[in-house]
């Protein structure tokens, strides 16, 4: 039973943690390709440098390190800055830190938005080897592409949770014919196994000089997927995806050896991988080409989800506005849906379909993202294995910083030829980010709140001379010790009492999961405090956690704060904090319960 339930979470981490490094062999070789001249010499180097590229970026950077830290299961760049943050303590690397966090949350959005246009994109191309459908223009390609991702964000808002079972069994048939007609070109041509020996790769590089850059940064596309190997870890677990990656990895060296071996055979055409098994299969191509599409959807579907995700983590931990959250499974709180987030991306994705046109010209500009997003995660994970003293680990990821650091270079040289779009992409989130935790900040400096002893000795008074109003009024508050402005405005100004008055504090910890309250009753005659502590990936129930302490409110107050300014900044922020909805809508409570109490702040 234990042994069927292992192989069930192997075959789910095939569809939700390998889609996007899986579909990687459709694109990889050929726009590789059209760099370089495809000579025996260059291709046995190329795919050397495949190899070798899956071997430390994938399997010794984040198979093996990268999935030993984590924090209660849960993986990404967030979890890694919680995990350094807990070690650097008060250091003066906290904020250049979290500021690197912030830039590989960015990279990851706008990497987001690249995956789904060039996998769709990609697969949709080689209808124009299907027989009759050879002249078929590329805007009507980018137009079945385009029909495909409208399709495929349309169907978020239902959730993904009664066709996700079938992810693992599509994609472990994908595997399966990658290492099949992989296998079957590598047959005729047994001696580019011969490529997996390391020399032809050093060997490339000291030959190819400035070249081997341009290379390597094509090459890059074949680890595109890796930080989502450990950013999903949370869903599955550490074991699946180790076990799942000795699946995936001998089918995807198959699947780039066996169009070597084709390319040295038939010389370079089009798309490699489509053009040989269009010569080995003949009429059984048609299957093939559909399965590659349900692949590069369901590649597609797990960096939407993945995009959810880290959204929610940024909202969780406050560096990303508050939106509104729809949860779209019944048993996995881990499926949501993010209205704004969805239709954004799809927009975004037309647009770079629409602007590059093909997977060869989006090539160009893919890799800069996920190279900026892989040395951050590097250098975090190099910092967490110095401070926890493990010179073993602190020596395999220096080495691996270089080899990150060199991606990153090499990835550089597309911004001319488009790669300046993952920036673009990236620079919208950061800007926002930039933007609200300022604002924050500067809200924080501007609030005047009110001493909680200069508050009891006011609310005492008030207590005793006035008439309450009969049942519980909530009140959100951060800390009890200095309390909201609004409250304040609420007691003093308007005399709006109840016979019993609650502050509830909610405070995110620095784990994933995990919720504690506390309720100290009566602190003061009519007033007590509530407070709620959880890990920054819980959905918090909070109507059940009140009921379930007695709360029965009649009324839940919040504050509203609303932003004056003549400098742009400050109006931006005031922008973001007109369209987010309160945080009370955030936890879901009674709307029919629910009083905003404004306040207008000059900045």
């Amino acid at each position: 039973m234990v042994s069927r339930l292992a192989d069930s979470r192997i075959i789910k981490s095939l569809g939700l943690v390998f889609g996007d490094i899986g579909t990687s062999p459709i694109y990889t070789i050929s726009i590789i390709l059209l760099v370089i001249n495809p000579s025996e010499q260059n291709i046995f180097g190329i795919l050397s440098l495949i190899f070798w590229s899956l071997f430390f970026v994938i399997t010794l950077q984040y198979v093996w390190l990268a999935m030993s830290v984590s924090s209660k299961g849960e993986g990404g760049t967030i979890v890694l800055k919680e995990v350094l943050l807990s070690h650097l303590k008060e250091s003066s690397l906290v904020p250049p830190i979290s500021f690197l966090a912030i830039i590989g949350i960015c990279l990851f959005m706008g990497d987001g938005v690249i995956t789904p246009a060039i996998s769709i994109l990609s697969a949709v191309e080689g209808i124009a080897l299907v027989p009759g459908l050879e002249n078929l223009s590329g805007m009507i390609l980018i137009g079945i592409a385009a029909i495909i991702a409208i399709s495929l964000f349309s169907i978020q808002r239902r959730g993904t949770e009664q066709i996700s079972w079938m992810f693992g069994p599509v994609m472990l048939v994908w595997f399966l014919s990658l290492s099949v007609t992989g296998g079957f070109a590598i047959i005729h041509n047994p001696r580019i196994l011969l490529a997996l020996s390391p020399h032809y790769a050093l060997g490339f590089l000291l030959e190819q000089g400035i070249v081997s850059l341009l290379v390597l940064s094509a090459v890059v596309l074949c680890i595109t997927g890796g930080e989502a190997l450990y950013a999903d870890m949370g869903h599955l677990g550490r074991e699946p995806i180790i076990k799942g990656w000795y699946i995936v990895f001998p089918a995807l060296m198959l699947s780039y050896l066996g169009q070597g071996a084709f390319v040295l055979e038939h010389g370079s055409m089009g798309s490699v991988l489509f053009s040989m098994v269009s010569t080995q299969v003949g009429v059984l191509y048609l299957p093939f080409l559909l399965l590659s599409i349900c692949a590069t959807i369901i590649a597609s579907q797990a960096m939407i989800s993945g995009m959810f995700s880290i959204v929610y983590q940024g909202m969780t931990t406050r560096i990303i506005p508050k939106m509104k959250i729809d949860f779209t499974s019944s048993s996995m709180q881990s499926q949501i849906y993010i209205d704004t987030v969805n239709w954004l991306l799809l927009i975004s994705v037309l647009l770079v379909m629409i602007t590059f046109q093909s997977s060869e010209h989006l090539g160009a500009a893919y890799g800069l993202a996920v190279t900026g997003n892989m040395t951050i995660s590097t250098l975090m994970l190099l910092l967490i294995f110095y401070k926890k003293r493990d010179n073993v680990k602190v020596g395999i990821m220096s080495l691996l910083l270089v080899i990150d650091a060199t991606f990153l270079l090499a990835s550089l040289t597309k911004l001319p030829h488009g790669g300046y779009w993952s920036l673009i992409l990236a620079a919208v989130p950061f800007a926002i980010i930039v933007i609200f935790i300022t604002g924050q900040k500067k809200l924080y400096t501007t609030l005047k709140p009110i001493p909680y002893d200069q508050f009891i000795e006011r609310y005492n008074e008030l207590y005793a001379s006035i008439c309450k109003i009969s049942g519980a009024g909530l009140y959100f508050t951060s800390d009890i010790k200095y309390v909201s402005p609004y409250i304040g405005t609420i007691f003093f100004q308007n005399n709006i009492l109840y016979e019993s008055n609650i502050f509830v504090s909610i405070r995110m910890t620095n784990h994933p999961f995990g919720i504690s309250t506390y309720f100290q009753q009566e602190i003061e005659k009519g007033l007590s405090f509530f407070s709620i502590e959880t890990g920054y990936m819980e959905v918090l129930d909070v109507e059940s956690l009140l009921r379930q302490h007695g709360i029965d409110e009649k009324t839940i107050f919040y504050g509203i704060e609303n932003i004056m300014s003549d400098k742009m900044i400050w109006n931006l922020f005031g922008i973001i904090k007109k369209v987010s909805p309160p945080f009370v809508q955030f936890y879901a409570l009674p709307s029919e319960k629910i009083h905003g109490v404004i306040t207008r702040f000059i900045m």
